[in-house]
């Protein structure tokens, strides 16, 4: 029996830069996001179905560095509101609202007075959840501007879902066993490879092998 640990390593060294990328696709969304609506905040939230919890996937602004991996339960607040909903939503004063959650809020270092939020779906599955947080300008979110935000949740929703399979790899990684895990092994490892060259020669190996067994 060959020993596969060099292997496993490559692999979840892959993997994990395969997460580090994903990711990075939704940090310029929430800048640009922040920026056109001249907020003083915008973050991504990632649903954990594991845990039933959002996570904090990426900031711009008002606890940027400082947020991301926090954890809140899916219900919470208005986040959790919308993504149960799968609506869109403009709050212009959050003190006066009940689904908002103020000790949530408190956590973060941040409590906002205003925001507009939308979520992130692929298909009809729910990812997660995209916000903006009160304007840095003396203007009131507005419902004609709901349609621009999901322009930017659409984009989000697809860093989220990718982020999301390099995620489910990695657990592959880590615990599975059988074939899943031998093909989430293999992507990775192919993933992780600078030189097409190498890829090449692990697929036309893996090739010999298959003609042979």
């Amino acid at each position: 029996m060959t020993d596969d640990t060099g292997f496993r390593e490559a692999a979840a060294t892959g993997t994990l830069a395969t997460e580090e990328r994903h990711r990075a696709l939704l940090q310029p969304v929430v800048d640009a996001a922040r920026a056109i609506f001249a907020a003083k905040a915008s973050s991504i939230f990632l649903l954990d179905r594991e845990t039933d919890e959002l996570v904090f996937e990426a900031v711009s602004g008002e606890g940027e560095g400082d947020l991301i991996g926090m954890r809140i339960p899916s219900s919470t607040g208005i986040a959790g509101w919308v993504l149960v909903t799968g609506q869109p939503i403009v709050i212009d004063d959050l003190t006066q609202d009940p689904r908002h959650s103020a000790q949530t809020a408190e956590r973060t270092g941040y409590v906002p007075k205003a925001l507009m939020a939308v979520p992130l779906t692929n298909g009809e599955t729910p990812l997660g959840v995209l916000q903006v947080l009160d304007r840095s300008i003396d203007r009131a979110f507005s419902l004609s501007e709901i349609d621009l935000l999901i322009l930017f949740a659409n984009q989000a929703a697809i860093g989220l879902d990718l982020l999301q399979a390099a995620r489910r790899a990695r657990v592959l990684l880590d615990h599975g066993v059988g074939p899943a895990a031998i093909v989430a092994r293999m992507a990775a490892s192919l993933e992780s490879m600078d030189d097409p060259r190498q890829a090449i020669a692990l697929l036309e190996a893996l090739d010999a092998v298959l003609r042979t067994s």
